[in-house]
């Protein structure tokens, strides 16, 4: 899908073919689509490809005609199992237009094209990149918040009723949270790249947002790295509850294992057929094996209750 965007009387609008100063944006374009873009804006179809490939990774690259590539990795949700995770977008720039690719559709680009910033032009590149670049930040942070808010809740729920539900999906969130921190890390690392290419000049209202966007990225590394270390220590407290549980679930049946073994004791001493035990108490009547054995495991029962199974924890 293809959608061409440019600032036309301060306002974002939607063009039909591809002009000077236009914003270009792909999601999971087909190889005609490719080469219909390649050829209209003159650059090679290999850097559009770049961008498709779930697998790249963060970085900058510039070509001999002077296009440049930066590839950033972008929040996204599946809306359907709420699990969160990234995937490259590539941002091109070829003289005055600009590309962006993306293999999947991204609330960040659905942002700029439903309510675009009031400041955002397609005039000034290097303010477009910066633009966009702080709208995937504050998308992370978003969405970080999201993920803060599903652990809250999934921790109370696992306190209640501590099933296997609960774990995988803090798992889940752990794994997102991993997601989020490694490609925000590789995010920042480029961000620092591409001040230091010649074909963008960054002026000096520029050099403002280009703090503000430093900021944005590095807030929202130390917020993946707060929860991260929070759900890290929830799940550890969780483990220690569930083998505080099963060390009192096990202490639980040996005593009553051991109470249980009382019966059989008594009975089988008196009903062995022995010169010795002939001479055990109230052998001749019948029923007081049975209420010696009652008496017994009552007094132990009662024992343990009293003196361990009391005890605060």
């Amino acid at each position: 899908m293809i959608s061409i965007w440019k600032t036309i009387g301060g306002k974002m609008q939607r063009i039909e073919q591809v002009e000077e100063n236009c914003w270009i944006n792909m999601v999971d374009p087909d190889e005609t689509e490719i080469s219909d873009i390649a050829k209209s804006v003159g650059v090679e179809q290999d850097l559009i490809r770049a961008a498709l490939d779930e697998e790249e990774v963060s970085y900058v690259y510039t070509t001999d005609e002077g296009s440049t590539l930066i590839t950033i990795d972008v929040p996204i949700v599946d809306s359907c199992c709420k699990e969160y995770s990234t995937t490259p977008m590539g941002i091109i720039f070829v003289g005055t237009r600009i590309i962006t690719v993306c293999i999947k559709e991204s609330a960040v680009i659905s942002k700029f094209e439903n309510s675009p910033p009031k400041k955002l032009s397609t005039m000034d590149t290097a303010e477009f990149m910066l633009m966009l670049i702080y709208g995937v930040a504050d998308q992370y942070i978003e969405y970080l918040r999201h993920i803060n808010r599903m652990a809250g809740d999934i921790e109370e729920r696992l306190y209640k009723s501590q099933r296997n539900r609960e774990v995988v999906e803090l798992l889940g969130l752990q794994k997102s949270l991993v997601f989020f921190s490694t490609s925000l890390k590789a995010n920042l690392v480029t961000l620092e790249k591409v001040t230091r290419i010649k074909t963008f000049k960054i002026n000096e209202d520029d050099s403002e947002m280009l703090g503000d966007v430093l900021i944005e990225v590095r807030q929202a590394i130390e917020m993946s790295t707060i929860f991260t270390d929070i759900l890290s220590g929830t799940m550890d407290a969780y483990a220690s509850i569930v083998s505080n549980n099963l060390n009192t679930i096990m202490k639980a049946l040996t005593v009553i294992t051991l109470i249980l073994t009382i019966p059989t004791m008594v009975f089988s001493y008196y009903g062995m057929n022995l010169e010795p035990l002939s001479m055990l108490p109230f052998n001749n009547i019948g029923w007081f094996p049975l209420f010696l054995s009652i008496v017994m495991m009552v007094a132990i029962g009662l024992y343990f209750k009293a003196f361990h199974f009391s005890k605060k924890r």
